[in-house]
Formats: structure tokens, C-alpha cells, sequence
């Protein structure tokens, strides 16, 4: 079992529980949402990258050190990185 040094474990099930949480928001549910649009409009990559600039720039200012922009970087990260997974398999 490894033996994480900085609470790696505890961080990954917050961000689970974060995203998780996010799905029972009340701008979620089985309708589609604006990531849905950018991904058809086909700009859903550029619109992820700047929602990760928009919380960085905002963190330590709305709200002081907010983790929540934290969780919304590392959402929107995520979200980029599906769509990098979906362009590597239709290249393959």
C-alpha cells in the first residue's frame, strides 16, 4: 500500500466527493449542460482552459483562499483532459 506524503489519499476523495456533488447541483441532471455546448460548438477545450485561468486568477481573492476555486481548477483539469483522451482515440 503506498504511503502518501501529503494527504494525497484524503485530497482525491474530496475532489471525488466535490465532483460527485456537483452532479446533484441544481444546474445539473439529465439536461444538458454548457459542456455539452462548447463540446458541440467545438470549443470545449479552449473554454476548460479558461475556466482553469478564471479560478487561478480568482484564488486568494474572492473569498480569501477559497479551496473550492482549488476544486474547480482541478474539475476543469479534468474535464480537459477527457477531451485530450477523446482526441488520442479517434487518432488511434
Amino acid at each position: 500500500m503506498v504511503q502518501y506524503k501529503r494527504n494525497e489519499d484524503k485530497i482525491i476523495a474530496g475532489i471525488k466527493a466535490y465532483v460527485d456533488a456537483t452532479y446533484s447541483a441544481h444546474y445539473a441532471g439529465p439536461s444538458r449542460d454548457v459542456c455539452d455546448d462548447w463540446e458541440d460548438m467545438g470549443i470545449a477545450k479552449e473554454a476548460y482552459m479558461s475556466n482553469i485561468v478564471k479560478y487561478v486568477k480568482r484564488f486568494g481573492k474572492k473569498e480569501g483562499e477559497n479551496p473550492k476555486d482549488i476544486m474547480k481548477i482541478i474539475h476543469y483539469s479534468i474535464y480537459l483532459l477527457n477531451e485530450l483522451e477523446k482526441e488520442k482515440n479517434v487518432d488511434d
